[in-house]
């Protein structure tokens, strides 16, 4: 077929012929490679006389021709299609799942994303190559949208307006830790790792320019996680994985430029290596102007089940209930019944009983700190007779054996909240919790309360005689201010069935705060997949086709 026929322009003198002849044809879409290619096939002619070389020099005036032979494109489509945003006779936005590969390349034998696009689009089969229709890539595991040219003119202005840097590109990732700054811009070229021919790195030397900028859009509580929002400036090849490694906060599930992190978690906990199976890389925002007119396109994709599942995973950490309350309250009381109804409990009593034994670290501290004086025997377990005594009559004792004992319960109940991450709630009777300074520990303050008469009587039949009361009440705030600071109040004033009525409604309020975090942080999450409280979307709203 007759692609173009004319006069070479008087402007053209000792210009390469396949210069001139895609000069020509630029309108069309047909890109100067091909009409190299036509060339050497014997498809141009110079004043009717066959031309093979596409360096062969014109000088203006010559008779020119160029003819093509219809594309067969070699690939098969796939047997299903893509997911399909938007699409008109000269493109199309799609979403990419993660594991699909976006092209067909050398030791690439899989389906990729354009077996698919085939699928959808039988046209794209007349552009050449091996990529027909791809304007720009995502990495197999980085889901997310991706721009496709339906005709060889679109994908020729698109690859310009990608050039002139006249798109945005937005990304969202799960990355580790906090970023800080909170929000900024990195500017460092991006090349081969020298130690790794697999690898990009941030290199000094043989590195392309490369900028993003970033902003953190949330953090988890424990700090253990933040989702960013990334615009790119650049298209390098693993670029926003390699600038977040460079922050030193790299993408969830990453295993090339996160190892040693994602190491760390797979070990803490294995089924997050089954939640995040890939970096956790979303192609979030694309804007760009329209091939044909100029008119701002913008399209926004939520991230997919994977992505919006780690966060809530993440913070479905055990709620940890800290019970207080003073003496002859009932905290122990409502402990056994919290237990009963299957909930971890941790007593401060029996921790500190365990570090009075031998060779415990609390019994290593006192003989240290005291002599012989608490622990005259060595095979022997602390006198805590001796030791109470010294603490009732002696302040400094009584503060020094606190400075070395309540570390230690304190690191116990850590540890017992850490091994039970995978339960809904767990209790740690702690009496001085409150006085410590220790909310930050707990999620729920649960205060247990009885009146000054009944907590007497029960101290009474224990054998703590009047005195011995005051002065353990006398080491924690009153009960007003007690109840006051926490956010559960139990009242113990009755006997054992009515305190097993207040350990159900206690159990059922515990239950309802959970599910109104786990809410909250849904509904938070969800307007940020709606675009909600992004950074860098703004652009191109006005012509929203999501």
């Amino acid at each position: 077929m007759l692609l173009y026929t004319g006069e070479a322009p008087v402007t053209a003198t000792g210009a390469r012929l396949d210069a001139v002849l895609a000069e020509a044809l630029a309108k069309t879409g047909v890109s100067r490679s091909r009409v190299q290619e036509y060339i050497r096939q014997g498809l141009a002619l110079i004043d009717g006389a066959t031309m093979k070389k596409p360096n062969a020099k014109v000088y203006g005036g010559e008779r020119l021709e160029l003819h093509g032979r219809p594309t067969v494109s070699r690939l098969a489509p796939a047997r299903r299609g893509v997911r399909v945003l938007y699409s008109d006779h000269a493109l199309a936005v799609v979403d990419k799942p993660a594991g699909l590969t976006t092209h067909p390349a050398p030791g690439i034998s899989e389906e990729t994303l354009v077996h698919r696009l085939l699928h959808d689009f039988p046209e794209l089969s007349a552009q050449e190559g091996e990529r027909p229709g791809i304007v720009h890539r995502l990495d197999k595991d980085t889901s997310g949208l991706i721009l496709t040219a339906l005709s060889d003119r679109a994908r020729l202005s698109l690859a310009e307006a990608f050039a002139r840097r006249e798109t945005c590109k937005v990304y969202l990732a799960l990355a580790h830790g906090v970023p800080k700054p909170p929000k900024g811009f990195v500017e460092a070229p991006v090349g081969r790792d020298p130690g790794s021919r697999t690898r990009m790195a941030v290199v000094e030397k043989g590195g392309r320019e490369a900028r993003s900028d970033y902003e953190t859009v949330w953090t988890s509580p424990d700090r253990v996680v933040s989702l960013v929002a990334i615009r790119i400036h650049t298209g390098r090849t693993h670029q926003i994985r390699v600038h977040m490694a460079h922050l030193g906060h790299p993408l969830w599930g990453d295993a090339v430029y996160g190892s040693r992190q994602w190491a760390e978690v797979r070990r803490a906990n294995p089924l997050l290596g089954k939640l995040a199976n890939r970096q956790m890389l979303h192609a979030f925002s694309l804007a760009f102007p329209h091939p044909d007119d100029g008119r701002r396109l913008c399209f926004r994709s939520p991230p997919p089940v994977d992505f919006r599942r780690l966060p809530l995973y993440l913070m479905r950490k055990v709620q940890r209930v800290a019970v207080v309350g003073l003496p002859g309250a009932g905290k122990s009381a409502l402990c056994r019944l919290l237990a009963g109804m299957g909930l971890p409990v941790f007593s401060a009593d029996e921790a500190v009983a365990q570090e009075y034994q031998p060779g415990a670290d609390g019994w290593h501290l006192l003989r240290g700190r005291f002599g012989e004086r608490f622990v005259p025997d060595e095979e022997a377990p602390v006198d805590r007779r001796a030791l109470f005594a010294a603490m009732r009559e002696d302040e400094r004792v009584r503060r020094e054996v606190e400075e070395v004992v309540h570390p230690l319960v304190r690191h116990r109940m850590r540890t017992f909240f850490a091994g039970h991450v995978s339960r809904g709630a767990a209790v740690a009777e702690v009496p001085l919790f409150l006085e410590k300074g220790w909310k930050d520990e707990a999620d729920v303050v649960l205060c247990v309360s009885a009146a000054d008469d009944v907590r007497a009587a029960r101290l009474a039949v224990r054998g703590v005689d009047p005195e011995t009361a005051a002065w353990l009440a006398a080491w924690q705030w009153p009960a007003a201010r007690k109840e006051s600071a926490a956010d559960i109040v139990v009242r113990n004033d009755g006997g054992l069935d009515e305190l097993a009525e207040e350990a159900a409604r206690a159990v059922s309020e515990l239950r309802a705060m959970r599910v109104a975090v786990m809410r909250g942080l849904w509904e938070r999450l969800a307007r940020f997949w709606r675009g909600e409280g992004v950074p860098f979307c703004a652009e191109g709203d006005a012509d929203d086709a999501t």
